[in-house]
Protein backbone atom coordinates (compact mmCIF):
# COMPACT_ATOMS: atom_id res chain seq x y z
CA UNK A 1 0.00 0.00 0.00
CA UNK A 2 1.10 3.57 -0.55
CA UNK A 3 0.53 6.18 2.13
CA UNK A 4 1.16 9.91 2.62
CA UNK A 5 4.78 10.33 3.70
CA UNK A 6 6.68 12.67 5.98
CA UNK A 7 10.42 12.15 5.65
CA UNK A 8 11.48 11.90 9.27
CA UNK A 9 13.45 8.91 10.53
CA UNK A 10 13.60 7.59 14.07
CA UNK A 11 15.80 9.46 16.51
CA UNK A 12 19.03 7.51 16.52
CA UNK A 13 22.30 7.98 14.66
CA UNK A 14 21.60 7.41 10.96
CA UNK A 15 23.80 4.82 9.31
CA UNK A 16 24.04 4.97 5.51
CA UNK A 17 24.65 1.52 4.03
CA UNK A 18 26.97 1.77 1.04
CA UNK A 19 25.04 1.55 -2.20
CA UNK A 20 21.78 2.98 -0.81
CA UNK A 21 22.04 6.12 -2.87
CA UNK A 22 18.50 6.02 -4.21
CA UNK A 23 16.68 6.93 -1.01
CA UNK A 24 16.54 3.86 1.23
CA UNK A 25 18.07 4.72 4.57
CA UNK A 26 19.16 2.58 7.47
CA UNK A 27 19.09 3.41 11.14
CA UNK A 28 20.69 1.68 14.08
CA UNK A 29 19.97 -2.04 14.23
CA UNK A 30 18.55 -1.69 17.73
CA UNK A 31 14.75 -2.13 17.57
CA UNK A 32 12.81 0.83 18.91
CA UNK A 33 9.57 2.76 18.71
CA UNK A 34 9.19 4.84 15.52
CA UNK A 35 9.10 8.62 15.97
CA UNK A 36 7.87 10.32 12.80
CA UNK A 37 7.51 13.83 14.18
CA UNK A 38 10.02 16.66 14.40
CA UNK A 39 10.23 17.65 18.07
CA UNK A 40 11.12 21.21 17.01
CA UNK A 41 7.86 21.62 15.11
CA UNK A 42 4.92 22.47 17.35
CA UNK A 43 1.54 22.32 15.68
CA UNK A 44 -1.28 24.63 16.84
CA UNK A 45 -4.36 23.07 18.44
CA UNK A 46 -7.41 23.83 16.29
CA UNK A 47 -10.65 24.93 17.95
CA UNK A 48 -13.14 22.05 17.82
CA UNK A 49 -15.71 23.63 20.14
CA UNK A 50 -18.35 23.62 17.40
CA UNK A 51 -17.70 20.01 16.38
CA UNK A 52 -20.84 18.05 17.30
CA UNK A 53 -19.26 14.61 16.92
CA UNK A 54 -16.11 12.79 15.85
CA UNK A 55 -16.95 9.32 14.61
CA UNK A 56 -14.08 7.18 13.37
CA UNK A 57 -14.99 4.57 10.77
CA UNK A 58 -12.98 1.36 10.60
CA UNK A 59 -13.32 -2.35 9.81
CA UNK A 60 -13.17 -5.57 11.84
CA UNK A 61 -10.84 -7.63 9.65
CA UNK A 62 -7.39 -6.03 9.85
CA UNK A 63 -5.68 -7.41 12.97
CA UNK A 64 -3.86 -6.19 14.98
CA UNK A 65 -5.11 -2.80 13.80
CA UNK A 66 -8.85 -3.45 14.04
CA UNK A 67 -10.62 -6.71 14.94
CA UNK A 68 -13.27 -8.27 17.16
CA UNK A 69 -11.70 -9.58 20.37
CA UNK A 70 -12.61 -12.66 22.38
CA UNK A 71 -15.38 -10.82 24.20
CA UNK A 72 -17.02 -9.70 20.96
CA UNK A 73 -15.84 -6.09 21.27
CA UNK A 74 -14.11 -3.98 18.67
CA UNK A 75 -10.42 -3.77 19.53
CA UNK A 76 -7.01 -3.10 18.06
CA UNK A 77 -4.26 -0.55 17.60
CA UNK A 78 -6.47 1.77 15.55
CA UNK A 79 -9.25 1.65 18.12
CA UNK A 80 -6.94 2.60 20.97
CA UNK A 81 -5.27 5.24 18.81
CA UNK A 82 -8.64 6.83 18.00
CA UNK A 83 -9.49 6.96 21.70
CA UNK A 84 -6.10 8.49 22.49
CA UNK A 85 -6.69 11.15 19.83
CA UNK A 86 -10.05 12.02 21.35
CA UNK A 87 -8.53 12.23 24.82
CA UNK A 88 -5.75 14.51 23.57
CA UNK A 89 -8.28 16.79 21.88
CA UNK A 90 -10.46 16.85 24.99
CA UNK A 91 -13.55 15.59 23.16
CA UNK A 92 -13.98 12.08 24.59
CA UNK A 93 -17.69 12.69 25.09
CA UNK A 94 -18.07 13.47 21.38
CA UNK A 95 -16.07 10.50 20.10
CA UNK A 96 -17.33 7.26 18.61
CA UNK A 97 -15.83 4.35 16.67
CA UNK A 98 -17.96 2.38 14.22
CA UNK A 99 -16.96 -0.71 12.25
CA UNK A 100 -18.23 -1.27 8.71
CA UNK A 101 -17.34 -3.52 5.78
CA UNK A 102 -14.40 -2.08 3.84
CA UNK A 103 -16.54 -1.44 0.74
CA UNK A 104 -18.90 0.79 2.73
CA UNK A 105 -16.34 3.13 4.30
CA UNK A 106 -16.13 5.70 1.52
CA UNK A 107 -19.89 5.95 1.11
CA UNK A 108 -20.43 6.30 4.85
CA UNK A 109 -17.95 9.19 5.03
CA UNK A 110 -19.53 10.91 2.03
CA UNK A 111 -23.01 10.63 3.59
CA UNK A 112 -21.83 12.12 6.87
CA UNK A 113 -22.17 8.90 8.82
CA UNK A 114 -18.64 9.44 10.09
CA UNK A 115 -16.00 12.14 10.16
CA UNK A 116 -12.80 10.13 9.66
CA UNK A 117 -11.64 6.75 8.40
CA UNK A 118 -8.91 4.97 10.38
CA UNK A 119 -8.49 1.75 8.43
CA UNK A 120 -5.38 1.98 6.28
CA UNK A 121 -6.78 3.62 3.15
CA UNK A 122 -3.94 4.08 0.68
CA UNK A 123 -3.02 7.72 0.08
CA UNK A 124 -2.41 7.89 -3.65
CA UNK A 125 -2.83 10.73 -6.18
CA UNK A 126 -6.22 9.20 -6.96
CA UNK A 127 -7.41 8.85 -3.34
CA UNK A 128 -6.27 12.40 -2.57
CA UNK A 129 -8.97 13.57 -4.96
CA UNK A 130 -11.50 11.98 -2.58
CA UNK A 131 -9.95 12.37 0.87
CA UNK A 132 -7.90 14.77 2.94
CA UNK A 133 -5.29 12.85 4.92
CA UNK A 134 -3.57 13.44 8.21
CA UNK A 135 0.19 13.12 8.34
CA UNK A 136 1.58 9.62 8.59
CA UNK A 137 1.64 8.06 12.06
CA UNK A 138 3.23 4.69 11.19
CA UNK A 139 5.52 3.52 8.42
CA UNK A 140 6.49 0.00 7.39
CA UNK A 141 10.23 -0.46 6.93
CA UNK A 142 11.97 -3.28 5.13
CA UNK A 143 14.15 -5.49 7.32
CA UNK A 144 16.70 -8.26 7.01
CA UNK A 145 16.30 -11.33 9.22
CA UNK A 146 19.23 -13.68 9.81
CA UNK A 147 19.96 -16.68 12.04
CA UNK A 148 20.91 -15.54 15.53
CA UNK A 149 24.37 -17.10 15.31
CA UNK A 150 25.31 -15.24 12.12
CA UNK A 151 23.30 -12.01 12.32
CA UNK A 152 25.22 -8.98 11.08
CA UNK A 153 25.21 -5.33 12.09
CA UNK A 154 25.31 -2.18 9.97
CA UNK A 155 26.80 -1.32 7.57
CA UNK A 156 25.51 -4.41 5.78
CA UNK A 157 26.19 -3.75 2.11
CA UNK A 158 29.72 -5.20 1.92
CA UNK A 159 29.03 -7.84 4.57
CA UNK A 160 26.17 -9.28 2.52
CA UNK A 161 28.20 -9.54 -0.68
CA UNK A 162 27.59 -12.97 -2.24
CA UNK A 163 25.12 -14.01 0.48
CA UNK A 164 21.95 -15.91 -0.43
CA UNK A 165 19.03 -13.65 0.47
CA UNK A 166 15.45 -14.84 0.15
CA UNK A 167 12.60 -12.53 -0.74
CA UNK A 168 8.99 -12.82 -1.93
CA UNK A 169 8.95 -13.01 -5.72
CA UNK A 170 7.58 -9.98 -7.55
CA UNK A 171 7.28 -7.89 -4.39
CA UNK A 172 8.39 -4.31 -3.81
CA UNK A 173 10.95 -5.78 -1.44
CA UNK A 174 12.46 -7.85 -4.25
CA UNK A 175 12.80 -4.74 -6.40
CA UNK A 176 14.34 -2.83 -3.53
CA UNK A 177 16.75 -5.66 -2.71
CA UNK A 178 17.94 -5.93 -6.32
CA UNK A 179 18.37 -2.16 -6.64
CA UNK A 180 20.09 -1.39 -3.35
CA UNK A 181 21.88 -4.63 -2.47
CA UNK A 182 22.92 -5.75 -5.95
CA UNK A 183 25.89 -7.78 -4.67
CA UNK A 184 23.74 -10.45 -2.99
CA UNK A 185 22.37 -13.64 -4.52
CA UNK A 186 18.62 -12.99 -4.69
CA UNK A 187 16.54 -16.13 -4.09
CA UNK A 188 12.83 -15.50 -4.83
CA UNK A 189 10.03 -17.46 -3.11
CA UNK A 190 6.33 -17.52 -3.86
CA UNK A 191 5.15 -18.17 -0.29
CA UNK A 192 6.32 -16.65 3.02
CA UNK A 193 6.17 -20.03 4.79
CA UNK A 194 8.62 -21.51 2.28
CA UNK A 195 10.88 -18.49 2.66
CA UNK A 196 10.92 -18.83 6.44
CA UNK A 197 11.49 -22.59 6.28
CA UNK A 198 14.49 -22.14 3.98
CA UNK A 199 16.05 -19.68 6.42
CA UNK A 200 15.52 -22.01 9.37
CA UNK A 201 16.98 -24.93 7.40
CA UNK A 202 20.17 -23.01 6.63
CA UNK A 203 19.46 -22.77 2.90
CA UNK A 204 19.56 -18.97 3.06
CA UNK A 205 21.86 -16.52 4.77
CA UNK A 206 19.08 -13.98 5.24
CA UNK A 207 15.59 -12.98 4.20
CA UNK A 208 14.45 -9.48 3.26
CA UNK A 209 10.89 -8.29 3.56
CA UNK A 210 8.21 -6.34 5.37
CA UNK A 211 9.37 -5.59 8.90
CA UNK A 212 5.93 -5.90 10.49
CA UNK A 213 5.19 -9.33 9.01
CA UNK A 214 8.68 -10.54 9.86
CA UNK A 215 8.26 -9.27 13.43
CA UNK A 216 5.12 -11.37 13.86
CA UNK A 217 6.96 -14.41 12.50
CA UNK A 218 9.92 -13.84 14.82
CA UNK A 219 7.58 -13.57 17.79
CA UNK A 220 5.61 -16.71 16.91
CA UNK A 221 6.17 -20.36 17.64
CA UNK A 222 7.08 -21.23 14.04
CA UNK A 223 10.33 -19.24 14.19
CA UNK A 224 11.30 -21.12 17.39
CA UNK A 225 13.67 -18.27 18.33
CA UNK A 226 15.92 -19.18 15.40
CA UNK A 227 16.52 -15.73 14.06
CA UNK A 228 16.51 -12.00 14.65
CA UNK A 229 16.52 -8.70 12.78
CA UNK A 230 19.85 -7.65 11.32
CA UNK A 231 20.62 -4.09 10.25
CA UNK A 232 18.03 -1.59 9.19
CA UNK A 233 15.24 -0.58 9.40
CA UNK A 234 15.06 0.73 5.83
CA UNK A 235 12.50 3.36 4.88
CA UNK A 236 12.08 3.72 1.12
CA UNK A 237 8.74 5.39 0.29
CA UNK A 238 9.27 5.04 -3.45
CA UNK A 239 9.11 1.26 -2.97
CA UNK A 240 7.19 0.68 0.26
CA UNK A 241 4.68 3.48 0.52
CA UNK A 242 4.69 6.36 2.93
CA UNK A 243 2.91 5.23 6.07
CA UNK A 244 -0.53 5.00 7.63
CA UNK A 245 -2.72 8.09 7.87
CA UNK A 246 -6.30 9.01 8.79
CA UNK A 247 -8.68 10.02 5.99
CA UNK A 248 -11.23 12.82 6.31
CA UNK A 249 -13.50 14.69 3.89
CA UNK A 250 -11.85 17.16 1.52
CA UNK A 251 -13.89 20.03 2.97
CA UNK A 252 -12.75 19.40 6.55
CA UNK A 253 -9.22 20.85 6.85
CA UNK A 254 -9.79 21.88 10.49
CA UNK A 255 -10.39 18.29 11.51
CA UNK A 256 -7.36 17.09 9.54
CA UNK A 257 -5.23 19.72 11.32
CA UNK A 258 -6.66 18.64 14.68
CA UNK A 259 -5.73 15.03 13.95
CA UNK A 260 -2.18 16.10 13.11
CA UNK A 261 -1.96 18.05 16.37
CA UNK A 262 -3.25 15.11 18.41
CA UNK A 263 -0.99 12.58 16.68
CA UNK A 264 2.07 14.73 17.34
CA UNK A 265 1.16 15.26 21.01
CA UNK A 266 0.51 11.53 21.45
CA UNK A 267 3.93 10.80 20.01
CA UNK A 268 5.79 13.41 22.04
CA UNK A 269 4.14 12.37 25.32
CA UNK A 270 4.93 8.67 24.88
CA UNK A 271 1.33 7.52 24.44
CA UNK A 272 2.01 6.32 20.92
CA UNK A 273 4.99 4.27 22.15
CA UNK A 274 2.79 2.54 24.72
CA UNK A 275 0.21 1.62 22.07
CA UNK A 276 2.85 0.51 19.57
CA UNK A 277 4.57 -1.84 22.01
CA UNK A 278 1.22 -3.19 23.20
CA UNK A 279 0.36 -4.44 19.72
CA UNK A 280 3.87 -4.93 18.31
CA UNK A 281 5.93 -6.39 21.18
CA UNK A 282 8.59 -7.47 18.67
CA UNK A 283 9.28 -4.02 17.27
CA UNK A 284 9.78 -3.91 13.49
CA UNK A 285 12.01 -0.88 14.02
Amino acid sequence: MAFPWRSLLIALTLVSAAGLAGGARATSAKPQVPVLWDAKERLPKPDLSTLPRLRFLTTTDFPPFNFIDGTGKLAGFHIDLARAICAELGIVDKCQVQALPWAELEGALEKGEGEAIIAGIAATPQSRQTYLFSRSYLQFPARFVMPRSTALAEPLFDKLRGKRVGVISGSAHERMLRDYFNSVQVVPFDRPEDLHAALKAGKLDAVFGDGMRLAFWLGGSDAADCCRFAGGPYLAPEYLGTGMAIATRLNDPVLAAALDYALQEISMKGTFAELYLRYFPVSFY
